[in-house]
C-alpha cells in the first residue's frame, strides 16, 4: 500500500509518521514560567544536533488550537530547560505528565516527582533521572502556527549529569541505562536487551 499524504487528514498522517518512526527516545524537558511555576512534559520528536558545539533539538507538534505549549511558551520567557533521560522506573510519572494541566499547576506537584536545584539553569531538575542535560535555548524553526504544524526547537547544552553507576570510562553505560523509547499509539519499548555489532 502505497498512500499520497496529500489525500490524508492531518491525524492519519500522525498516526502513520509515530507508528514507523520507532523507537523515538523521550525528552523528558523541565523549565520554570516567569510566574515561578516549574512545569514538565515529555517529547518524543527528539535528538542530537551537533556535537561541536552540543545542541540537542525537541519539536512540539502544534496542539488543536494552534497556541504554544507550556514548555515552549517558557523556554520563550526564560531561556533555559532540562531535558532528562527517562527510564522504565520513572515512566508512570512520566506518563502523568502528559496530562493537559493549566500553566498554574505544576506537574512536578500533579505526578509526584522528587526533584532538586539544577547546577547551572533555574528550572528543576528530576531526582530520579540518569542522565539530564541542562540546557538553554538557541533557535525556534517554525513551520506554521497552525494545529498540527512542527516548531523545532534548538538547545545548547550547557552541562550533562550522569549517576555515578553508570558513568564508566568517560561514557554512558548502555546496558544499565534502561532508556524508554515512544512507539505508536500508547506503545512503549524497552532496551533492557541488547546487542553489539561492530562497525565494519
Amino acid at each position: 500500500m502505497n498512500i499520497a499524504t496529500e489525500s490524508l487528514a492531518t491525524s492519519d498522517i500522525y498516526r502513520l509518521l509515530v507508528g514507523g518512526v520507532t523507537p523515538r527516545p523521550i525528552a523528558w524537558i523541565s523549565t520554570r514560567s516567569e510566574e515561578g511555576v516549574d512545569n514538565i512534559a515529555p517529547y518524543s520528536f527528539f535528538s542530537v544536533v551537533s556535537v561541536n558545539p552540543p545542541v540537542l533539538s525537541y519539536t512540539q507538534v502544534n496542539p488543536r488550537t494552534g497556541e504554544d505549549k507550556d514548555t515552549l511558551k517558557n523556554l520563550i520567557a526564560t531561556k533555559e530547560c532540562v531535558v532528562h533521560v527517562v527510564d522504565s522506573t520513572a515512566l508512570e510519572k512520566m506518563n502523568l505528565t502528559c496530562a493537559d494541566l493549566p500553566p498554574d499547576q505544576s506537574e512536578f506537584d500533579f505526578a509526584g516527582i522528587d526533584s532538586e536545584a539544577s547546577q547551572m539553569v533555574e528550572p528543576r531538575s528530576v531526582s530520579a533521572a540518569p542522565v539530564r542535560y541542562e540546557c538553554r535555548l538557541r533557535e525556534i524553526v517554525r513551520i506554521g502556527k497552525d494545529a498540527g504544524n512542527g516548531t523545532l526547537v534548538m538547545l545548547d547544552v550547557l552541562s550533562v549529569y550522569v549517576a555515578d553507576d553508570l558513568y564508566q570510562e568517560g561514557a554512558i553505560n548502555q546496558r544499565k541505562l534502561d532508556s524508554v523509547g515512544k512507539m505508536g499509539g500508547d506503545f512503549y519499548s524497552f532496551t533492557k536487551e541488547l546487542e553489539v555489532l561492530a562497525r565494519p
